[in-house]
This record gives structure tokens, sequence and C-alpha cells, in this order.
């Protein structure tokens, strides 16, 4: 099976003040086409620094990365760009939703900037999918959380990305909504095939994935799958 993403050998450090935080230690791994992957671990184990690097949201120090076969020390900052819009979603903890934009248009403003045609009627399909088609007109602040984070998904989903990267997705919500998240993120990976990649202190959510790493002091401590 082919590797949407690989990660060989990565370290990252920080500088604070005067000292040099070592935040990444020599990770290595893999994720397949349409996997189901969690980064698991502590706070401050590196777990969110790990994603950026994976989505090319920041640059490594030593190591190499490779997203949906290209490798992102040959791209500058405009070629990870470019790289992400085609390939990549995100859903965030804090939703990350245009405060400006109702329910519809936060959702095909990725289709929009690409010029989709029938960008709405697309739109329209996704949030009935996450069970939001009556709120289409709502702002976020007319929403709860838990509706809030069915919009980024149906978002982060509309433009089929080939890779998904969810930090902390139902960290900000309750037990019973939380699941439900969790519910329709498996659901969309597994009816577009897009592999899905989250980090979670939660490991009863990890454990519901194809495979997952535990990172402890920015080593991964335990591989599982």
């Amino acid at each position: 099976m082919s590797k949407i993403l690989k990660v060989q050998n990565l370290s990252k450090t920080y500088r604070s003040g005067e000292h040099d935080l070592n935040v990444l230690n020599n990770v290595s791994f893999d994720v397949d086409k349409g996997q189901s992957f969690a980064i698991v671990g502590p706070s401050g184990s590196g777990k969110t620094t790990l994603l950026g690097l994976c989505a090319g949201l920041d640059t490594t120090d030593d190591g190499e990365i490779w997203l949906c076969g290209e490798s992102l020390s040959g791209l500058d900052e405009d070629g990870r760009a470019v790289l992400r819009n085609q390939n990549v979603g995100f859903v965030f903890q804090d939703f990350q939703l245009l405060p400006t934009l109702t329910a519809l248009e936060n959702v095909i403003v990725p289709l929009e900037l690409r010029g989709v045609k029938n960008a709405s009627d697309h739109g329209r399909e996704l949030l009935e999918k996450v069970g939001l088609l009556n709120r289409t007109e709502h702002y976020p602040s007319q929403l709860s959380g838990g509706e809030q984070q069915r919009v980024a998904l149906a978002r982060a989903f509309s433009n089929k990305p080939s890779i998904l990267f969810a930090d902390e997705p139902t960290g900000n919500l309750d037990d019973d909504t939380g699941a439900r998240i969790e519910e329709l993120l498996f659901e969309l990976n597994k009816e577009q095939g897009t592999a899905l990649v989250i980090v979670t202190h939660d490991l009863e959510l990890a454990k519901k994935t194809d495979k997952s790493i535990r990172l402890r002091s920015g080593k991964i401590e335990e591989t599982i799958g």
C-alpha cells in the first residue's frame, strides 16, 4: 500500500531564551493511503509540533517528511501551501470558523478558492451528511460547540483531501458530542478514502484507529498496530 505520509528521523529544537528546547527527537513513522492514525501523548510531549511539521506548517531541523509523495524540505513556503490546498484538510480543537460567514459559507470557502462550480450544492450535501442542513444560514455564534465542530468537519472534507489532520478534535466537547464527532470523522474517512491523522490525549479514541504512536518527551515510546 502506498504511503501518504512518511516521516524519517525527524528532530525539532526551539530556542527558549538561552536554552535549546528539544521538542522532537529522531521520530520515524508512516501512514498508508486511507489509513487512520493517532499520535498520542501527554501535554508537552510534542504531539502538536509533530502535526504542524507533517502538514508543512513549520520546517524541520533534521530528518525528512514526504507528504503525498512530495519531500517537504524540497518545497518553499508557497510550494507547501499549494500542496496543502490541494491535498490536506484540517480540524482544530477550537473549530476556527470565520465568524462573519454562515455555516454554508464557511464550508464552501475552500471550494470557492479553487473555483469549483456548484460549490453551494456541494456544501449543502456535506452539511446534510453531518446533520446540519437546517443550520446552513446560521452564524458560528448561533451554533453550539458540537455544531461548530461539525461545520468544521464538513469544511475539512469539502475539497476531498487525501489526508486530514485533526488536532484534539473532541477536546472542547462533552462526551456525547465528542463521540458523535468521532463517528463522523471515521465515517467520512471511510467514505472518501481520506487518510486520518489525529492528535489526541484520549487513549480510547486512539484505540479506534488502525495504527498509533505514543510520544513522551519528544520520542516515540510505543507503536501500536
